[in-house]
């Protein structure tokens, strides 16, 4: 009896590799889901805390990693954003609790940031998730051409070119794996390995081309361009500058030329500008700028710790009350991120949301193929997020979380290994 007992693996639940084992398998399943499935995607964060938590606790644990990453600033400043919309809840009067609660509700999930840097410092297997993410979307993309080329097709998706979710969402993770695959297109030619970069440039040129003839969003279509500056500038430095203002032109001219979705998206947009501003129309690109014109408003009126938390809604409630056309319409998001936290946390918000942006990117300043897609996440989250609250939005904002967690932790671990590094 004594040695049955002996033998039965009692401790292996305890097993703090098993754990660590699940939650990284656990976290490329979060990757897996966010192109596709909203509460597949938080299920599996639900799960990977489940996994990852214990082993803090569990023998062998290393506090010792959680700890530097709470001193830096890429850790720590997602906590104090957070915790500062916590407070911002004491000041948001004319807010009943429900709506406060709501709205420090998109918050906490920032804080997850630090538990991932900390997870894939000491792990090897960061890799899972990005090409977890990578094959997933590719996925994606396949659906969406095949709903685009057969449109015949009992299932329909969400719409044309669009399998799930929305089209914003599906233009982000296409953007982050077209500039994704042209860094690593780069460092597989600067090592002589041409067959390989050829095929990454051809499927980010799939990604492009899904984005420019099928379905895209505007804010991707303002985002391609810098990113595409950006990578010029990190590989080659000015010449990759010019060399990217050059590509720029040639795709952009042969895209406008060849391509009636894109010539019709962009006409449409100058059309509804010019609607808005001679007939007040509310179309979408005229309620974009009636709601940032009503929230640099409304940060005038509490520019230092702003409404407090939970406060768009009613802000711009009182805004349309008596109003017509597009200034009646009122809004939950005022389609811009700064704008969403300095409403409600006024100028103290806004400097620490994009001091963690920065910092987040000065993580990825480094050279490497995974400082790169650290960087397109962090770049293309901050330019998309002046049109959008983009880490308020469920799939873009856990590809954020994620993005930079992962990637983040896999640059520190390299550093590790390197004599001398920070």
């Amino acid at each position: 009896m004594t040695s049955r007992i002996a033998r039965f693996p009692i401790g292996s639940a305890f097993d703090r590799a098993r754990w660590c084992l699940a939650a990284d398998a656990l976290a490329a399943g979060v990757a897996v889901f966010v192109p596709w499935s909203t509460s597949l995607t938080e299920i599996f964060v639900v799960l990977w805390l489940v996994a990852f938590l214990p082993t803090l606790f569990l023998p062998a644990a290393d506090f010792g990693e959680l700890r530097n990453v709470l001193r830096k600033p890429a850790g720590f400043l997602p906590i104090v954003l957070c915790a500062l919309a916590a407070i911002g809840m004491l000041w948001a009067f004319d807010v009943s609790w429900t709506e406060r609660l709501g709205g420090f509700a998109k918050f906490p999930r920032l804080m997850l940031i630090a538990l991932l840097l900390a997870q894939f410092a000491l792990s090897e297997r960061g890799v899972w998730v990005l090409y977890g993410f990578l094959a997933a979307t590719v996925l994606l993309l396949l659906a969406s051409l095949a709903l685009a080329a057969f449109p015949g097709l009992p299932w329909h998706g969400k719409g044309f070119g669009v399998p799930v979710n929305d089209y914003i969402r599906q233009s982000t993770c296409f953007m982050v794996c077209v500039f994704g695959l042209l860094g690593a297109a780069v460092e597989r030619a600067r090592a002589g390995r041409w067959r390989p970069a050829v095929g990454m440039i051809a499927l980010a040129a799939l990604f492009l081309g899904d984005i420019l003839f099928v379905v895209s969003s505007r804010t991707s279509l303002f985002v391609a361009p810098i990113l595409l500056l950006l990578l010029g500038w990190r590989e080659f430095r000015w010449k990759g500058v010019l060399a990217a203002v050059a590509l720029g032109i040639v795709v952009s001219g042969a895209g406008w030329l060849s391509s009636p979705y894109l010539r019709e998206r962009l006409s449409t947009s100058v059309q509804e500008w010019r609607d808005y501003r001679t007939k007040d129309t509310a179309n979408s690109t005229g309620l974009r700028a009636e709601f940032l014109r009503k929230s640099i408003s409304f940060i005038a009126a509490a520019p230092i710790i702003g409404h407090g938390t939970g406060s768009i809604p009613q802000q711009f409630r009182n805004a349309a009350l008596g109003e017509s056309g597009a200034a009646a319409a009122a809004s939950k998001n005022p389609h811009n991120q700064i704008f969403a936290v300095a409403i409600q946390l006024g100028a103290v918000g806004a400097v620490v949301l994009l001091a963690m942006w920065l910092a987040h990117f000065m993580l990825f300043t480094g050279g490497g193929l995974i400082a790169w897609i650290g960087m397109t996440v962090v770049a293309d989250n901050f330019l998309s997020s002046l049109f959008n609250s983009h880490l308020f939005d469920t799939g873009q904002g856990w590809l954020y979380i994620f993005g930079v967690g992962v990637a983040g932790g896999m640059v520190l671990r390299e550093r590790k290994s390197v004599p001398g590094s920070p």
